[in-house]
């Protein structure tokens, strides 16, 4: 039957013709302190093959720490496969301070161990005159902290406005327990008060992924994450693939909804299927979206199932290929509940 039936068509794995993997980790690897079931053994199989970085916006930890944390999961990891949004907000500060000058931070030991390494001062107090301000995320930011930074920031009659440089953006981060507040969210009570927002280094911004390609010397990368607003739009942003996991923050909901910047190119429930044949979409001469047997098509502002096939993930990969190739704008259109199940968590 087989022979006669319809054939299915796939792509290479992911992984597959890359040079480099860079990945993030909460709610890719890890949730807490836990690995996510498949990952390291995945990652541990792409490093036979290609350089994996380990690219993270969390500020809290040096690269030090993040490594040993990673080789206790099973990873082969060391300091120099890390990349972290202080050493992208380094970077920046170079280019914007004279070297050895004194900070203000607003974070933890991930900050100020890496401005440590670059040479510069560091000061909690804004009364130490500082010549810009560093914002990253830590567990034990509190209104003190928060305070110093706005009143470093604040406008001076006759002086530039300081630098003000945070490692990233991330509204939330996925903790064992759930869902908790980011560091995007303590820069927004610092831009509340000073009324200016500050530039950022870490994922979706590309400093970050050009210190990942200087630091592994290709540009020929694919990027896992778990996060569209970050993970995803970073990669598109500095025009690298990306692939999509459902172990982490955003849903199929805001899969489908993802405008273009967000759009990953490969959608996966696990980082097994890195190694695996990647099943190709196709469209038919009427507009319909076919991955495996599920068919999805666009009838006007209705988003029609034709058939859900074989998977789930068959029937959600068809349905963002119809939604994504229509141009309309998610909240015009009539969905489907069947297209926002959610059967990956």
């Amino acid at each position: 039957m087989a022979l006669f039936g319809r054939r299915e068509k796939f792509d290479p794995a992911p992984v597959e013709g890359r040079e480099l993997l860079l990945t993030d980790l909460d709610g890719v690897i890890y949730r807490g302190e836990g690995a996510i079931a498949g990952a390291v053994d995945a990652l541990n199989l792409a490093a036979e093959r290609v350089r994996v970085g380990y690219v993270t916006n969390n500020a809290a930890r040096t690269v030090h720490t993040v490594a040993d944390h990673l080789s206790t999961l099973g990873l082969r990891a060391t300091a120099d496969d890390v990349i972290t949004s202080p050493q992208a907000a380094v970077a920046l500060l170079r280019d914007v301070v004279p070297a050895g000058s004194r900070v203000l931070v607003v974070g933890g030991e991930g900050l100020t161990y890496e401005l440590e390494q670059a040479g510069f001062e560091w000061t909690r107090s804004a009364e130490d005159n500082p010549v810009a301000v560093v914002q990253g995320f830590a567990h034990d930011v509190g209104w003190e902290q928060l305070a110093e930074a706005a009143y470093a920031l604040q406008e001076e009659p006759g002086r530039e406005p300081l630098p003000w440089i945070a490692t990233n953006t991330d509204w939330t981060i996925p903790r064992a327990r759930g869902i908790a507040p980011g560091n995007g969210t303590l820069v927004s009570a610092v831009h509340t008060a000073v009324q200016r927002l500050p530039d950022f280094a870490g994922k979706p911004e590309t400093p970050i992924y050009e210190t990942a390609f200087e630091r592994f010397g290709s540009r020929n990368a694919l990027m896992l994450g778990d996060r569209l607003d970050t993970d995803i739009k970073g990669a598109v942003a500095a025009g690298i693939p990306s692939l999509f996991v459902l172990t982490g923050v955003d849903r199929p909901k805001q899969l489908i909804a993802a405008s273009a910047e967000m759009r990953p190119d490969y959608t996966v429930a696990s980082l097994a299927e890195l190694h695996e044949p990647y099943q190709r979409q196709e469209t038919l001469r009427d507009g319909t979206v076919r991955v495996g047997s599920a068919k999805v098509r666009m009838d006007g502002h209705i988003v029609s199932v034709v058939a859900e096939g074989d998977t789930p993930m068959e029937l959600l990969r068809a349905g963002c290929g119809a939604i994504w190739a229509s141009g309309l704008a998610i909240y015009g259109l009539k969905v489907p509940e069947i297209l926002l199940e959610d059967h990956w968590r």
